[in-house]
């Protein structure tokens, strides 16, 4: 009758530092394995030593994606980009007209609400024309060089502005004057003296745009607060019409950008003949 041995198995091992612990059976599983699996093979000994002693194997053989798989792949990721792309891209016009993010309510349909925002534009073109503060030089001195204001203008935001129409196909547009409170490709939206919101389109249209001479700043660093806000006494309470201003004719032909893509477009200077 044999005993069996009580092992403790949470006894620690007898080890030295620094020492691997190496477990060795007369019978280790993997060459027994093979080599009882190899019924057909003469020599299954010679077998396991040639091709798997000592190598490393992979148990399971991972599939390969084909070239048609990996081409549906790197399309799937494209149209993925492209559709992230697509979510940041600003809105455009159906979807705006849809919100109805550019509709302004019946009461806010005022000239005078947005005269502020003429004002305001008016000390954004004095900034960017760096035109002089008044009574400082006279009329003829005052007036900027046409070299330098028509790359500027072409580029500049007419949010704010003051235009008229001059000259239009359509004969119910001709004398019609407003701000300018929002700008698409093909139309300019204004509101008018009577508190009228229209849009009038830029193709076969020819408009009136005034620039004030003067700066219509309040302070300069050329001369004391005082003397500024004494010499613009009356002025610029209105709208540039009211004061000394340059009037420049703008064909809407030419015109048809949005100000976004208009202010990184090269313009070339070429005749214009209207019909």
């Amino acid at each position: 009758m044999s005993t069996l041995t009580q092992v403790d198995p949470y006894k620690p091992l007898a080890l030295r530092t620094n020492q691997r612990v190496k477990l060795s059976t007369d019978a280790p599983f993997t060459p027994t394995y093979i080599q009882a699996s190899l019924t057909q093979s003469g020599d299954p000994q010679g077998i396991y030593t040639s091709r798997v002693k000592n190598r490393h194997i992979v148990l399971e053989n991972p599939a390969r994606a084909s070239n048609v798989q990996k081409e549906h792949d790197a399309k799937k990721g494209r149209r993925k980009s492209e559709k992230k792309k697509r979510k940041i891209v600003a809105l455009g016009r159906r979807p705006t007209d849809a919100k109805g993010l550019w509709k302004l309510e019946i009461g806010a349909q005022k000239f005078d609400l947005f005269l502020p925002l003429h004002q305001l534009w008016m000390g954004y073109m004095s900034e960017l024309l760096g035109l002089p503060p008044p009574s400082s030089v006279s009329v003829a001195e005052a007036m900027p060089s046409a070299s330098s204001m028509h790359p500027k203008l072409v580029k500049a935001d007419f949010h704010g502005s003051l235009l008229t129409v001059r000259q239009s196909k359509n004969p119910c547009l001709v004398g019609l004057s407003g701000i300018v409170i929002h700008e698409t490709e093909n139309a300019f939206k204004v509101i008018t003296r009577k508190d009228q919101l229209k849009l009038i389109p830029k193709q076969n249209s020819i408009f009136t745009l005034a620039v004030p001479l003067y700066s219509t700043l309040l302070q300069t660093q050329f001369e004391p607060a005082e003397a500024v806000s004494s010499a613009l006494s009356g002025q610029y309470s209105g709208t540039v019409l009211d004061a000394p201003h340059i009037a420049f004719d703008l064909y809407g032909n030419q015109f048809r950008f949005r100000s976004a893509d208009r202010a990184g477009r090269k313009f070339k200077a070429k005749e214009t003949i209207e019909l």
